[in-house]
């Protein structure tokens, strides 16, 4: 799920790579990894996750590869400014939609650069496609699936501690789902941007290799960056919680800790 900047400036010619940058559209136009396409992920957030709610969301994602042009022989590359959420998030999404060949540039740009790496500022156009994929619902949750699960698995709350103590509030309800744990995902990020050692990453998330472990956020961007460590560290279960805190600190009727 890891792309070294080495390793994708080998394969730069390669007709069946789709690079794509999830940054800013001004960031892009100011300098951009070769034949880079640009997709702001941060556009698709999704906070309904009844059946009816999941269902449009494969749709939509669904449109959304296609519009990307991903086929099954594509080897997609996301990257963001360092090992962020953004480009976490794409990677998510299309292993949510079973296509493995994807990666996330570990450093993102940042490290491209500091490496004189080559860039372009002429944007680059899609070559859509029609891509189904298979879904997996193995490695979603949505509100329900926690909610009837809050004393089987270990939920992880990777948001500032501020939001998850409840003393900044980006909902109707402030505070933390039940039982939740808070690993702030920017732990998961070395001072060069990229992921810190599986070493390092392994002594934040001391749970049994086999437990089944929820992360959330506010968005589920965070979370996926986690989802991502917990995968590479070789956790088998690992599910994000799409509608995250946007959902569920928006519904009365769902229980909240705080502290």
């Amino acid at each position: 799920m890891l792309i070294t900047t080495k390793e994708l400036n080998s394969i730069l010619n390669d007709p069946n790579l789709i690079i794509v940058d999830t940054r800013s559209f001004k960031e892009y136009s100011e300098g951009h990894i070769l034949r880079a396409v640009h997709l702001d992920l941060f556009a698709f957030h999704w906070i309904d996750t009844t059946l009816e709610g999941i269902e449009n969301f494969n749709k939509q994602t669904q449109n959304l590869l296609s519009f990307l042009g991903v086929t099954p022989e594509k080897k997609i590359v996301f990257y963001d400014s360092i090992s962020g959420m953004l480009a976490a998030r794409g990677v998510w999404m299309l292993m949510y939609l079973s296509h493995q060949n994807v990666s996330m540039l570990d450093g993102g740009i940042t490290k491209w650069k500091k490496e004189n790496l080559s860039l372009e500022t002429k944007p680059n156009g899609f070559k859509p496609s029609v891509f189904s994929g298979k879904i997996n619902p193995d490695i979603i949750s949505g509100f329900e699936y926690v909610q009837n699960n809050l004393e089987n698995v270990k939920i992880l709350d990777v948001r500032s501690s501020g939001e998850y103590n409840g003393d900044i509030v980006r909902a109707a309800q402030s505070g933390h789902i039940p039982n939740a744990i808070n690993i702030d995902w920017n732990q998961n990020i070395s001072e060069d941007g990229t992921f810190k050692s599986d070493n390092e990453l392994s002594k934040m998330y001391e749970y049994p290799k086999d437990s089944e472990i929820v992360t959330y956020c506010q968005g589920a961007y965070r979370a996926a960056n986690s989802f991502l460590v917990l995968k590479k560290l070789g956790f088998k279960n690992v599910r994000v919680y799409l509608g995250s805190w946007g959902e569920w600190g928006n519904k009365l009727e769902l229980p909240v800790e705080k502290k």
